[in-house]
């Protein structure tokens, strides 16, 4: 059993923001995937973040996102809103309005293309944290933002009452361990190959985009763990590797894959918007056939 304090829960999801197939915001699609997602084993929910299309929604999409949802799900559930910039100004904006519209945490990524030094970073990061009374998610994900999240800034952000927790897409597992071994920083794997070797390190849970799909099979790696059937929590992993690697590792965005699948199964989830492009025909019955393989084993 992990020891590491849950902020958010154990089994979040980065939730796909439905649009319409006007490319509109669809909330009522929103709140029912939300409520499904919930009930279906996920402690939270990540909105506005990389599968939550935040590049290309609006301000205000954003904050009507987060007050739909927090409407759908019940208060137990924990909504985590993706906020990150590249402007610190802009991103002290977006946490203001998030905490206006419900979120109970914020997840912020270092400011991409300027690439400012570690100390830059690290003000960056502090000055978002002092701009609200919501604890934040260090978002450590290089092959977006182009820079790293170096551990020893984040072995001093951890001093910060309101930083709580990273995000780990750095591919980074050795980074990883010191940086818990050292701090009380509450990880979650933001890669869902990692969930249950940084759970059983001591890791938090994951914020995964492959629950979108298989929340409860997600959730039941973890619970399974817990209970010390450490091999039957390996091979459920094991079992999920497959949709996993052709969700996130198939030459396209996890968005435009679980999306894909998503419609698929009847479910709300709408057109990616541009620059994304949807996925063909034969990538879609890929996945169905690997998501109906999991789901009746």
């Amino acid at each position: 059993m992990t020891t590491t304090t849950a902020p958010f829960g154990r089994t979040l999801c980065a939730m796909i923001t439905p649009f319409t197939e006007t490319g509109t915001l669809d909330l009522d699609g929103a709140q029912h995937l939300a409520a499904r997602l919930v009930a279906q084993g996920c402690d939270g929910l990540v909105l506005s973040g990389t599968t939550g299309e935040s590049p290309t929604t609006t301000d205000a999409e954003k904050s009507a996102l987060i007050t739909a949802v927090r409407e759908a799900v019940p208060d137990s559930a924990s909504i985590v809103a993706g906020i990150g910039t590249a402007d610190t100004r802009h991103t002290t904006d977006l946490a203001r309005e998030a905490e206006k519209a419900g979120a109970d945490g914020l997840l912020v990524i270092p400011p991409y293309y300027s690439r400012p030094p570690q100390d830059a970073i690290e003000a960056h990061f502090r000055e978002i944290a002092d701009a609200t009374e919501l604890p934040l998610v260090l978002y450590d994900i290089p092959i977006r933002t182009g820079i790293r999240v170096e551990p020893e800034t984040i072995l001093r952000l951890a001093d910060h009452p309101r930083i709580v927790a990273v995000k780990d897409c750095s591919q980074d597992f050795l980074a990883a361990q010191k940086v818990l071994a050292r701090t009380d920083l509450a990880y979650y794997a933001g890669c869902d190959e990692h969930n249950l070797a940084l759970y059983a390190v001591g890791g938090t849970g994951y914020v995964s985009t492959v629950a979108n799909v298989i929340s409860g099979h997600l959730r039941a790696v973890l619970d399974t763990f817990d209970a010390g059937d450490t091999a039957r929590a390996a091979h459920l992993q094991q079992q999920a590797t497959p949709l996993i690697e052709a969700i996130m590792s198939a030459g396209l965005p996890g968005t435009t894959t679980t999306k894909a699948l998503l419609t698929a199964l009847n479910l709300p989830a709408g057109p990616v918007r541009a620059p994304l492009r949807p996925a063909d025909r034969a990538t879609t019955d890929a996945l169905l056939r690997l998501h109906g393989a999991l789901t009746t084993a």
